[in-house]
């Protein structure tokens, strides 16, 4: 018997369905070894510019770029990309706070990219940021009946495990490493939690402002103010939204992952999820099975999720597409970079 292409069907069957993704910068993927979402560190700055043209146009344009990793792996952006060209859907880019311009239309909320956590305010203007959220969920909400809202964050991880340690909850965080690099990221942590404390910030807002990256206020006011039904479509980034949004007594989004985040022994997602108090429903898109060597690599741990692909692809079978149709389609545009 074939494994489940959905952990279990929400029975959302959406006649207005809008998937948004937040884009920002944090400092901490500049730090040597601890973001894989670029080819070095400096250039993971300009990721979520290119995940954006590849999932808005179909190709990078703007720099001679592939959407592979360096071992041949497809970015979850290509998977995205292969869910818009499926389902048809335009997804909704939020610049929430970027280093580069981005090269594709986007709702900006004129944030800065998040500063280094260890030094000082990582957001300083969380506060804000959360209340401009909140007007773009309003928007939204005005659109569509169901919301998919993911993010592309570098270095995100690390600021999701600042946060959720210091929302007070005994978390770890994935990596697209294969070997996530734990004792860097429990170092920052360290290092952070240290400030946090002697400054005496426990308010969830100003946990963000202090440790957090501009994502993390953004996508939380989006959930916050938007009246439909929403899934927060990420991993342990999306899971620092949903513990921020709890400690502000708001409602607590379920989230869309994949299994590979899901069966990261590093990450105790499962664990985190329910000390939330939330339900993640995990997609198994079976990319050992393709025939693809660079999607075969998801299921031994490299990339696993990112640029909303989990959400993308459940948001797909959500709106009446076959699994091995969803699957076959990602093959297929996977394929064009080979």
């Amino acid at each position: 018997m074939s494994r489940p292409f959905l952990s279990k069907d929400p029975g959302l069957r959406p006649r207005r369905p809008v998937m948004a993704l937040v884009l920002a910068n944090t400092m901490l993927s500049t730090v040597p070894g601890i973001s894989g979402a670029g080819p070095t560190p400096e250039k993971t700055l300009l990721t979520p510019v290119l995940d954006a043209e590849l999932v808005t146009t179909g190709a990078i344009t703007s720099v001679p770029a592939r959407p592979n990793t360096p071992t041949g792996c497809p970015t979850p952006a290509t998977i995205t990309r292969s869910m818009v060209e499926l389902t048809g859907l335009s997804p909704v880019f939020i610049n929430a706070g970027l280093v580069h311009t981005p090269t594709v239309p986007c709702l900006d909320v004129y944030g800065s990219a998040g500063g280094d956590p260890r030094k000082g305010d990582a957001v300083p203007q969380a506060a804000l940021l959360f209340k401009r959220g909140e007007t773009v969920g309003r928007l939204l909400a005005q659109y569509s009946d169901l919301l998919v809202l993911g993010e592309c964050v570098p270095g995100g991880t690390t600021t999701a495990l600042c946060v959720l340690r210091a929302l007070g909850y005994d978390a770890s965080v994935s990596s697209a490493f294969v070997e996530n690099p734990l004792a860097l990221k429990d170092a920052v942590c360290r290092d952070t939690l240290a400030r946090i404390r002697k400054a005496g910030e426990s308010e969830p807002l100003g946990i963000l402002r202090a440790a957090g990256d501009p994502m993390m206020p953004v996508a939380a006011g989006i959930a916050s103010a938007y009246t439909g039904d929403i899934l927060l479509a990420g991993g342990t980034q999306m899971l620092a939204v949903a513990a921020t949004l709890k400690e502000l007594g708001r409602r607590v989004p379920h989230l869309a992952t994949t299994v590979y985040i899901r069966d990261d022994p590093s990450a105790g997602f499962s664990r985190s999820v329910a000390d939330i108090g939330t339900t993640a429903y995990y997609v198994d898109p079976d990319f050992a099975g393709l025939g693809h060597a660079g999607l075969a690599r998801y299921c031994t741990g490299e990339v696993k999720e990112g640029t909303g692909a989990g959400g993308a692809l459940m948001l797909a079978y959500l709106m009446g597409h076959e699994p091995e149709a969803i699957t076959q389609k990602v093959s297929d545009f996977v394929r064009k970079y080979v």
